[in-house]
């Protein structure tokens, strides 16, 4: 028994002086409970909203002041026209559009009855339904004040429409996230692998006597891997379309193109991981459960980043994901062009160059 306990004890001591044990025992519980804890919630906060006031009287001025002093919505921008409200929801920030019908207050004077519309981005349907219910919330709360005592109540109709997603259908919100993720991962992974083998089985001395500079190792490291990934993104597109039944209403090609620099993104930060890994298992593990639970919880493909904190919402905009679900949903569920994504697409390609200019810089620092 002594030397059972001694023993125990012993591996007690090994475990504390440890540090990498200590990160997986107490570190990743603890990060994981923080970002679920924040991440994951049933509420909206901060959501931008446009108005399209065509009544412009008091009632309706009160009703906005209202909307936007709930703590649950910014009035982003005012809008004109209804040819206005699908060109808003296509730069991506407003996710509803409030309109109230001419001679909103007029109407409630005299008729004790008026209507508003509520328009929503259903592309992420969960988030434009509690949009919407919130706002009737707070129309209700609004008429309840007016009413008071009042023998003949005033009433608010409010009538919800959901753009880009009528039907409500989640799968056009979860295959553009699982297309993402599938891409990122599958990429990221099998370029990750390809320099660890080298390394791990010991044919890397072949590369280095080589008369191929870094440049030209990494990119005939990333050249098979990029054909492989263009035929993966070209099936994944496929059963988007003809199994679930996602529409494409934007241009085909640019949706391609765009999916050729994620592929590229994705195969780039794999050659980055593969830099720093001395093994294909290292090399593995940082590629999928690394780059996996970030993408999942902070790119926007489960959860709205606008209801989490601040500092994680600069996080994910390090996040490749992130920008590449917002290219998917753009081009797919709401046609826009390059007009409305060319800053989503500066992004990625601002994301390739450092990639491939940080993995050409460590591989050299392994080549001396």
């Amino acid at each position: 028994m002594k030397k059972l306990l001694g023993f125990i004890k012993k591996e007690f001591y090994h475990i504390l002086r440890d540090p990498r044990t200590l990160i997986v025992v107490f570190g990743i519980p603890v990060v994981q409970i923080m970002l679920f804890g924040y991440v994951i919630t049933n509420e909206i906060k901060d959501v931008s909203i446009a108005v399209f006031d065509q009544s412009n009287d008091v009632r309706s001025h009160e009703l906005i002041n209202k909307i936007a002093s709930s703590g649950y919505f910014i009035v982003e921008e005012n809008v004109h026209s209804f040819h206005e409200i699908n060109e808003t929801f296509k730069r991506g920030k407003v996710k509803e559009v409030i309109v109230i019908e001419p001679n909103f207050g007029q109407k409630l004077e005299r008729n004790q009855k008026s209507s508003i519309r509520l328009i929503a981005d259903a592309s992420d349907p969960n988030t434009a339904n509690m949009i919407v219910n919130y706002t009737k919330g707070i129309v209700a709360t609004y008429v309840n004040k007016i009413n008071g005592n009042q023998q003949l109540p005033i009433q608010i109709e409010t009538r919800g429409r959901m753009m880009y997603n009528p039907a409500m259908k989640g799968v056009y919100m979860f295959i553009p996230g699982i297309m993402t993720i599938i891409l990122l991962l599958v990429s990221a992974m099998i370029s990750s692998i390809s320099l660890a083998r080298e390394k791990e089985i010991g044919t890397m001395e072949i590369l280095l006597s080589s008369p191929l500079n870094p440049a030209q190792i990494i990119l005939g490291k990333l050249a098979p891997y990029f054909l492989l990934s263009i035929i993966n993104a070209t099936l994944i597109i496929s059963l988007g379309i003809f199994v679930f039944g996602v529409p494409v209403l934007g241009s085909l090609v640019l949706l391609m193109a765009e999916c050729v620099l994620f592929i590229l993104v994705a195969l780039s930060l794999g050659i980055l991981i593969s830099t720093v890994a001395k093994t294909q298992q290292v090399a593995m593990f940082l590629s999928q459960f690394a780059l996996m639970l970030p993408t999942i919880i902070l790119s926007g493909f489960v959860y709205p980043i606008e209801n989490m904190p601040l500092p994680l919402q600069i996080i994910s905009n390090v996040l490749p994901a992130k920008w590449f679900i917002i290219i998917l949903k753009d081009i797919m569920l709401k046609g826009a062009g390059f007009t409305f994504i060319w800053k989503e697409t500066l992004v990625l390609v601002g994301m390739l160059l450092f990639f491939v200019l940080l993995s050409i810089k460590k591989f050299k620092i392994r080549l001396e």
